[in-house]
């Protein structure tokens, strides 16, 4: 699959939470952490989503919200401890790579304003947060 989000995830349907219009769909990633994305339950039937079954979870590098202060409490679902890898700036924005606890790399793109705010550099610990509704599901033709 060519597409141009950076943050393109194998894994596995692990239960699916069924409401009146969206469903949270629990995944587990190949490192073993959970990411949930929340769909519409007519997206959830035409992907013929169930447990156990394998898809792609595709976010965004905007989509990616970066904090340093690891005591916090936020409010989306997904949140990734890490450490910072890399951080390529540009004139404007900054490309931030992550790697997770679990071993999961994560590309965020901030403003340059931002990475100096945050005092980001190689080996700062982040919290990298996605909300579930930035989460696209995609799953292999049959």
């Amino acid at each position: 699959m060519a597409i141009s989000a950076r943050n393109q995830l194998a894994a596995t349907v692990k239960s699916i939470k069924t409401g009146a219009t969206n469903d949270a769909i629990e995944l587990t990633l190949k490192g073993g952490e959970t990411l949930v994305a929340t769909i519409t339950c007519e997206s959830t039937k035409n992907l013929g989503l169930v447990a156990g079954k394998e898809v792609v979870a595709i976010f965004k590098a905007p989509s990616v919200i970066l904090s340093t202060d690891n005591d916090l409490i936020f409010s989306s679902r997904n949140q990734f401890k890490g450490t910072v890898e890399k951080v390529i700036d540009g004139a404007v924005n900054a490309e931030i790579l992550v790697k997770t606890v679990g071993g999961m790399d994560l590309t965020a793109i901030i403003t340059e304003a931002s990475v100096k705010n945050l005092g980001l550099s190689k080996g700062t610990e982040v919290t990298a947060l996605i909300k579930a509704s930035h989460v696209i599901l995609g799953v292999k033709r049959n």
